[in-house]
C-alpha cells in the first residue's frame, strides 16, 4: 500500500469516527517526507517516481538506521537498505525480528517475499565469480523493486561459449545487467548479440592496471556496441534501479 492510500484510508477513518484527530495529524506529518532533524524519509517518492526510496546504509550509524527502519515499519512501507555491514545488521536484528540480511549483496529488507509488480524479466549476468557481490546487489535490488529477475554468473568472455549459450535468455529479457571487471568487455559482447537493452556495471575487480574499476568503466563507456548504458563502479543498485524503470515502462 502506498502512502497516498494510507492517507486516504486514515481520512475515511477520521470521518467515520474510527480514529481521533491526533492520529490523522500524525500520519500527515510524514507527507511528503518526515521532518525530523537527522532523518528525512521521502515517502512521496513512490508516487512521484513509481519506486520506493532506497536507503544507502554505508556511513549511517546503527542509531540512524534504527530510526529509519522503525519509521518505515510504522507506515507499512517497503524496506530496502543497501551497503550495510553484517555487524550493523546483527545489532538491528535484536530490535527488529522481521528484517532479513542478504549477506553477499549487503542489503537489508523485510523478511517477506517481494511482490512482482512488472511484466517482463531483468537478467543479471556476471563475468567472473569475483564479481558476485556486485551482481548480487543488482539481483536483490531488482527483485525487491518489483521485478521478476533471472541470473547467471561466471560467464565471462574468456570462454565465449558461455556467453553464446545465453542468447535465448538475452532475447527473452526486457533488460540485461552485465557486471564485469578486468577489461569490462562483456557488456559490449552481449550488446552485439541481442536487441535487449544492456546496462553495464564495471567492478573494481582486476589487476593493477584495472585502476580499481576505472579501466572497466572507460571500456564500457567507449563501447562500439550501441545500446549500452553504464553506471558507476560497483554500483549494482544503480543498475537495478535503471533496469526497473525500463522494465516498468515496458510493462504498461
Amino acid at each position: 500500500m502506498d502512502i497516498y492510500q494510507i492517507i486516504i484510508n486514515k481520512i475515511k477513518d477520521f470521518k467515520n469516527g474510527i480514529i481521533q484527530e491526533e492520529e490523522l495529524i500524525e500520519i500527515l506529518k510524514n507527507f511528503p517526507y518526515t521532518k525530523e532533524k537527522e532523518i528525512k524519509l521521502d515517502f512521496q517518492r513512490k508516487v512521484r517516481r513509481g519506486l520506493i526510496e532506497v536507503i544507502f546504509g554505508e556511513g549511517k550509524d546503527v542509531s540512524q538506521l534504527n530510526k529509519i527502519v522503525k519509521k518505515i515499519e510504522e507506515l507499512n512501507q517497503e524496506l530496502l537498505i543497501t551497503r550495510v555491514s553484517e555487524e550493523k545488521y546483527l545489532k538491528l536484528s535484536k530490535e527488529f525480528k522481521n528484517i532479513k540480511y542478504h549477506k553477499s549483496a549487503r542489503i537489508i529488507t523485510f523478511d517477506k517475499n517481494p511482490k512482482v509488480l512488472f511484466k517482463g524479466k531483468v537478467f543479471v549476468v556476471s563475468a567472473g565469480a569475483s564479481d558476485y557481490g556486485v551482481a548480487e546487489e543488482a539481483y536483490i535490488s531488482a527483485k525487491y523493486l518489483g521485478n521478476e529477475v533471472d541470473k547467471e554468473y561466471d560467464v565471462g568472455i574468456a570462454c565465449i561459449s558461455r556467453v553464446l549459450d545465453l542468447k535465448d535468455r538475452f532475447d527473452n529479457s526486457n533488460v540485461i545487467i552485465a557486471v564485469a571487471g578486468m577489461e569490462g568487455a562483456m557488456p559490449s559482447v552481449i550488446a552485439g548479440l541481442t536487441s535487449t537493452p544492456v546496462i553495464g556495471v564495471p567492478t573494481s575487480i582486476g589487476y593493477g592496471a584495472n585502476f580499481k574499476g576505472l579501466s572497466a568503466l572507460l571500456a564500457m563507456l567507449n563501447s562500439c556496441s550501441g545500446g549500452i548504458s553504464v553506471v558507476n563502479i560497483d554500483n549494482g543498485f544503480g543498475a537495478a534501479y535503471q533496469a526497473t524503470l525500463i522494465n516498468k515502462k515496458l510493462s504498461k
